[in-house]
């Protein structure tokens, strides 16, 4: 069975050369053609578009950015999309909205389709090592047949029960992705601000309960000030805003989540997105700049400007 692969950016790649290399026969498309060059060496087949992927594919696996590239891969809407997708499997393993993967199997399996949800965990360096973790929903028979093919890109899988169960999982697991990132760059940057040892603060991180894979993956970037991309702000934001919406239509409070949404638009506003979530460090930056000077407090007394008070005065002309 040829299994086609649609999507080859920071995650995709990665993970079809895992498939690639395990023997799996392969076609795969992506819009930038370049980025095929190591799947073709890697023994994978390179289509000339996503049609001919799905000619010549009987399972196919989207990693794609968002659901307009999805749509426009599939034809969607368009009167080639009926046959593009029947008697095919579409895996859909990019990060959208419940309800748009909701509507996409609808309107797969009426097409003559069959459609699971496959989304994975984890950055660029897992999926680099085959170390992601998947999450499985759909047509048991369906997901049955798809869950052998994410063995050589993930060292787990877990069934979500029916669509959208496993696109939900996964916006649960990016939020408390989200909030630990920026907690773990809020603690640096305080403590770089307090003129702290930052490796010592890292290590002392690192020995305690609070230590994780995560923190060990984003601490060292955060010492060098790394910010080569294993998950993008700009990706970090358009999930921000998924949960958001999901949170929004189920009634649920998301008050960490919020401000952390506020930190990656500034993020992504200066000019990061295309960089490591950690540089979420940067709005911290920009905050701390944009910070009043502390008041000074004589003991017993009332709180007043550090210069004594001689700046409000000259501001009032006196």
């Amino acid at each position: 069975m040829r299994v086609g692969f649609v999507g080859l950016g920071v995650m995709g790649r990665p993970m079809a050369l895992n498939l690639a290399r395990a023997g799996t026969p392969l076609v795969v498309w992506n819009r930038t053609p370049d980025r095929c060059a190591p799947l073709r060496d890697a023994g994978a087949e390179v289509a000339a578009s996503p049609a001919e992927v799905f000619r010549r594919a009987d399972t196919v696996l989207l990693m794609l950015a968002d659901e307009a590239a999805v749509d426009a891969v599939l034809g969607r809407g368009a009167p080639g999309f009926a046959a593009r997708v029947a008697g095919r499997t579409v895996v859909h393993m990019g990060t959208t909205s419940a309800a748009y993967s909701a509507a996409l199997e609808r309107d797969v399996r009426a097409a003559g389709g069959a459609y699971a949800e496959a989304p994975v965990s984890g950055s660029r360096v897992p999926a680099e090592e085959g170390r992601l973790v998947a999450m499985l929903a759909g047509d048991p028979a369906v997901v049955a047949s798809v869950r052998p093919l994410l063995a050589p890109m993930c060292r787990e899988s877990f069934d979500c029960g029916t669509v959208p169960g496993a696109l939900l999982m996964k916006l649960a697991v990016n939020l408390f992705l989200i909030t630990q990132v920026t907690g773990l760059t809020e603690a640096f940057h305080f403590a770089d601000r307090h003129g702290l040892d930052r490796a010592r603060f890292l290590d002392v991180l690192d020995a305690g309960p609070m230590a994780s894979s995560v923190s060990r993956m984003k601490a060292p970037k955060l010492l060098a000030r790394d910010f080569d991309v294993q998950a993008a702000a700009a990706d970090v934001l358009k999930n921000n805003r998924l949960i958001a919406e999901a949170a929004r239509a189920a009634g649920v409070a998301s008050p960490l989540l919020d401000a952390c949404h506020a930190l990656f638009e500034e993020t992504v506003a200066g000019g990061h997105g295309g960089e490591d979530m950690v540089a979420v460090l940067h709005a911290l930056e920009a905050r701390t700049a944009a910070t009043p000077a502390p008041v000074a407090r004589p003991a017993g007394g009332r709180a007043r400007p550090a210069d004594g008070g001689h700046a409000r005065r000259a501001s009032m002309g006196g």
